[in-house]
């Protein structure tokens, strides 16, 4: 609710019009005019005004920070399967429930029908509680079911901190909990941190915060999540300092799995959903699957990607003969998929898939920012550019500097060579 502007009162001065930031007032018919919209209750203009003509907008009701505890993943499923950006999520809570405390767990939320079996390989991958959330109306994802049994799960038990991975799923269902449990929510993370009670100093240090309500021996946990902004060009780090849960969403391919531990255990919470047909508002008919290739590059061990160099579309030709070669994918940048010479599912970067290969080969890709936000993870990085003073090549574990048209083919010669070796090695043994 924004401030309210008590029009027997005001002069039509126009002070506080020019004390707002953030241009949320003006005058019409010589009396200001509030636009909620914009208002974000700073509440610079009541100061300003001599007349007592705005009435501050009331304040929202304190949240006890320290009755949420635990971390909350949500484990996305398919068709029975889980993402392996819920695996990865799993194991980067795992990571962070231990920074914080001994007793804080990292819980997976599944939601579906007749997915008991997964919970086997949450505990596998690092989860110490598995909260199932099964019913038939939530055999497929929708936008309504989903959002309210989660809803209601997170405020029935009060996570501190909820994951989810930065899906076509995960970004539609995301913002609607957050909206729904009133919070913040943070998206593509690339980095999270957290440190008890050391984000109220944070927000201290942050002159544009209220930090009035906050009580530094206040024991709940504060959560830094780490984004690019401003197209990829600074990192910014933004905080929930005053309400709870904490969300954010993290693109796949961001964070490490941790070793599965076969045959690990945990404790089953069967949450029974209270849920009907009414509160779905969409009816799913039928559900039709993209009938073209589709490419997998989160699970991909080798990428192989070209960029503005291939000179053209045909250039991926030899792109795709070169990752049938080594036994990888087909990656690409975002200028040859804006020069329409590949589909937007092959693209690599922060505005299409974030991926961490064992080997990922950058052929004709100069190394844009936006571009190596998206790989400069991969354990392996082999770049091929004819300019020596590409960008790539800072982040390269490996360059060439040549003409693609001919190095790729000597690397698949010379790959069939090692091929043939490897083979006469094994006979011989």
């Amino acid at each position: 609710m924004a401030i309210k502007i008590l029009k027997d009162k005001c002069k039509g001065c126009s002070l506080c019009v020019k004390a707002c930031p953030f241009d949320a007032l003006r005058m019409e018919d010589r009396k200001a005019v509030v636009d909620e919209g914009k208002c974000t209750n700073c509440n610079a203009c009541v100061s300003k005004c001599n007349f007592g003509a705005i009435e501050e907008a009331p304040k929202a009701e304190a949240v006890d920070l320290s009755a949420y505890k635990h971390i909350w993943v949500f484990a996305e499923q398919r068709d029975g399967k889980l993402m392996s950006v819920a695996l990865e999520l799993i194991g980067e809570g795992y990571r962070l429930a231990r920074e914080i405390s001994d007793d804080t767990q990292v819980c997976a939320v599944l939601v579906g029908d007749g997915i008991d079996n997964l919970a086997d390989e949450c505990f596998a991958y690092g989860a110490d509680k598995v909260y199932l959330i099964q019913d038939p109306l939530l055999k497929n994802y929708t936008t309504d079911g989903y959002t309210k049994v989660i809803t209601d799960a997170i405020h029935e038990y009060k996570p501190e901190i909820v994951l989810y991975g930065a899906t076509h799923i995960g970004r539609d269902l995301a913002p609607r909990i957050a909206a729904r449990c009133n919070t913040g929510l943070t998206a593509d993370c690339t980095r999270l941190d957290v440190k008890v009670s050391s984000y109220i100093e944070f927000a201290k240090k942050n002159t544009t915060l209220d930090t009035s309500t906050l009580d530094p021996n206040d024991p709940s946990t504060g959560i830094k999540q780490t984004r690019p902004a401003f197209g990829g060009n600074l990192m910014a780090t933004i905080i929930c300092p005053k309400t709870r849960p904490q969300m954010s969403t993290v693109r796949p391919g961001v964070m490490s799995k941790r070793e599965k531990v076969e045959g690990a255990k945990g404790e089953i919470v069967n949450v029974k959903p209270a849920i009907t047909a009414a509160d779905i508002r969409v009816e799913i008919v039928d559900i039709v699957k993209h009938a073209k290739e589709m490419v997998s590059l989160t699970d991909a061990d080798i990428i192989c990607s070209g960029g503005r160099g291939l000179g053209d579309a045909s250039g991926f030709e030899l792109i795709k003969k070169f990752a049938d070669k080594v036994g990888g994918v087909v990656g690409s940048s975002r200028a040859c998929v804006d020069a329409g010479w590949i589909d937007h599912s092959h693209q690599v970067g922060q505005t299409g898939t974030t991926v961490k290969p064992k080997i990922y080969f950058a052929c004709g890709i100069s190394g844009a920012i936006q571009h190596l936000a998206g790989m400069q993870t991969s354990d392996i990085i082999v770049a091929i550019n004819k300019d020596p003073e590409a960008p790539i090549f800072e982040v390269a574990d490996y360059g060439i500097v040549g003409d693609l048209y001919k190095v790729i083919p000597q690397i698949m010669e010379e790959w069939d060579k090692a091929e043939d070796l490897y083979e006469a090695a094994e006979k011989a043994n």
